[in-house]
């Protein structure tokens, strides 16, 4: 099954997929602190323009990342946030590795040196990937969020490039 993966660009064409593959996310409550998903125009309007992978087996989406800006400052162009999300029925067949080692090769290419990933600390497998990755844990963001009401705190990891932005 996993033979058949291709790890692609992202095409406005792919937004009902990875949009169905985000409300997944929504719907875990361990995802995001979004609680709909937005349209095609709100996505592609905070993320970047590069750096946006699906992974499809055959012509299913099964997943998806990209980067968005962290700040609008400009010494803070080469910093970006990730966003990751896998179908339920794909987890656990390192299909998130690949697509967080597209992601790191193509970031580095066009000179982002820091990644970051905000995650709930009960999604641990994200954690585990992004660490997989030599994501550093910077701390936790005790209450940063509500959640539907409740009040949420977010592991902080960060991934600094050994290509770019070196001394």
């Amino acid at each position: 099954m996993i033979n058949d993966l291709v790890i692609d660009e992202m095409l406005e064409t792919d937004w009902e997929q990875v949009k169905t593959i985000y409300i997944e996310g929504i719907q875990s409550g361990n995802a995001t602190f979004q609680t709909k998903a937005p349209t095609w125009n709100e996505w592609n309007a905070v993320h970047f323009q590069k750096c946006r992978f699906i992974a499809r087996m055959g012509r299913e989406v099964v997943g998806w990342i990209a980067i968005s800006p962290i700040s609008s400052r400009e010494s803070f162009a080469g910093v970006a946030e990730i966003s990751i999300y896998l179908t339920n029925t794909i987890k656990g067949m390192g299909i998130g590795s690949k697509l967080l080692e597209a992601l790191v090769k193509d970031s580095e290419q066009l000179g982002f040196w820091t990644l970051q990933a905000m995650i709930f600390p009960e999604n641990q497998g994200s954690i585990n990937l992004h660490k997989k990755f030599n994501f550093k844990e910077v701390g936790t963001r005790q209450r940063i969020g509500k959640l539907n009401g409740v009040w949420r705190d977010v592991v902080l990891l960060e991934r600094r490039s050994e290509k770019v932005g070196q001394y």
